[in-house]
């Protein structure tokens, strides 16, 4: 078992039990998934920027993307049809502790006028997604090299279907919520 998980099992379970008013361990929420989506729009013009990104969210996730392919053909937005679109990564167990820790402390503290993630994006079944405006708060991001700043959206996914619960989850972890304004 990983360190994370270790701390994760001694400190923030039994917090949370006593929390939720639940008797045994096994009842607590757990953050299941990590998916992590990117839309790369400028693919339907340019052939590199699919690589480009693919390589930039493989280095900040450890774990190579899955390219996503476009459904259907939209001329509105010049869309054909099974043409690459985006990318996802989804990251589990350890590699999904370590990538929340490191956003947690390390990267969203570099934003500028960050005054915590909005307590908003939860979507009713107790999973919370974050999107990042721009990838330069990865420390694994060579400045130098991005050729476009380019977001992202990263869903929590939990084993609770109450967003309180996943909420107290996310604190506990240290996710910064923003206080209700």
């Amino acid at each position: 078992m990983g360190e994370r998980k270790k701390k994760f099992e001694k400190t923030i379970v039994p917090e949370l039990m006593k929390l939720q008013g639940k008797k045994n361990p096994m009842e607590v929420p757990r953050l299941t998934k990590l998916v992590i989506n990117r839309g790369v729009g400028e693919a339907r013009e340019n052939d590199k920027a699919i690589e480009v990104s693919a390589a930039e969210l493989a280095n900040i996730t450890g774990q190579k993307p899955l390219i996503t392919l476009s459904k259907k053909a939209i001329a509105a937005f010049k869309l054909k049809a099974n043409i690459p679109i985006g990318l996802k990564v989804t990251l589990r167990g350890e590699r999904m502790h370590e990538f929340v820790n490191k956003l947690i402390n390390i990267c969203l503290p570099k934003i500028r006028d960050f005054k915590g993630v909005s307590p908003k994006s939860f979507d009713g079944s107790g999973n919370y997604t974050l999107g990042i405006r721009e990838q330069l708060i990865f420390p694994e991001v060579d400045y130098e090299k991005v050729d476009r700043v380019r977001g992202m959206d990263i869903t929590f996914v939990t084993s609770s279907e109450k967003d309180a619960e996943a909420r107290q989850l996310l604190e506990l972890m240290g996710m910064p919520f923003r206080a209700a304004a």
